[in-house]
């Protein structure tokens, strides 16, 4: 008995390393332009609620690297962002409560990710960025949600306070860490982003392919 669990320690050992990395691309993988344009396409004709659009999540071994891109329509001042969601879909009011609880609190909405930083980079338009601060009277995203399983993996959505903004433009380069608040409060005409997201705990959905992309 003693010998036959050493045999599967010795076989789980040697196995273990090459099944962890055995979906590592071997060479660069390339999202085209016409790629981002072909998901944005099919993101208005289907006439989808959620602005973030997720154009592959790809395993990379120890760990997945998701890119989407965002597109964002006009948003006015922070009375109507904190009508509008501040840019950010809420989450259900039946999901589980987070951040602080601070009854009447006024404010654009924002939200966090628990487990995905975010890079942003700016491709099209303008807009006021907030981050920080904190999130109050927030809501979880559902388990089975697009937010959870193929976005941004667990997060809290709620009213922003105590934030920074800041105006950001086409060119510009934005890293925002795990559990940092971030949305928008102004957007003039539209912004578009890409959102390149290292899924360290792997909450991600593997292998996701935009199905704009397999048309």
């Amino acid at each position: 008995m003693r010998r036959q669990s050493l045999q599967i320690l010795v076989f789980a050992l040697l196995v273990g390393p090459s099944v962890g990395l055995a979906q590592a691309p071997k060479d660069a993988v390339t999202i085209t332009a016409e790629d981002i344009q072909a998901v944005l396409k099919y993101a208005a004709e289907t006439k989808r609620t959620i602005p973030d659009n997720q154009l592959r999540v790809i395993d990379m071994g120890a760990y997945h690297l998701a890119v989407g891109v965002v597109h964002r329509g006009a948003l006015g001042g922070s009375a109507q962002a904190g009508r509008a969601g501040g840019g950010v879909q809420p989450a259900p009011a039946s999901q589980p409560a987070c951040g602080e609880a601070r009854p009447g609190a006024k404010g654009p909405n924002g939200i966090f990710h628990d487990a995905t930083a975010e890079t942003y980079i700016v491709i099209s338009g303008r807009g006021t960025l907030i981050t920080g601060g904190t999130i109050v009277n927030g809501r979880r995203s559902a388990g089975d949600s697009e937010v959870t399983t193929i976005l941004n993996g667990p997060s809290c959505s709620g009213t922003m306070v105590g934030y920074t903004s800041r105006e950001v433009k086409e060119g510009d380069i934005i890293v925002i860490a795990e559990n940092v608040p971030h949305g928008f409060s102004a957007i003039p005409d539209h912004i578009t982003y890409l959102s390149v997201r290292p899924d360290v705990k792997k909450v991600l959905q593997r292998g996701y392919v935009n199905p704009g992309l397999e048309r």
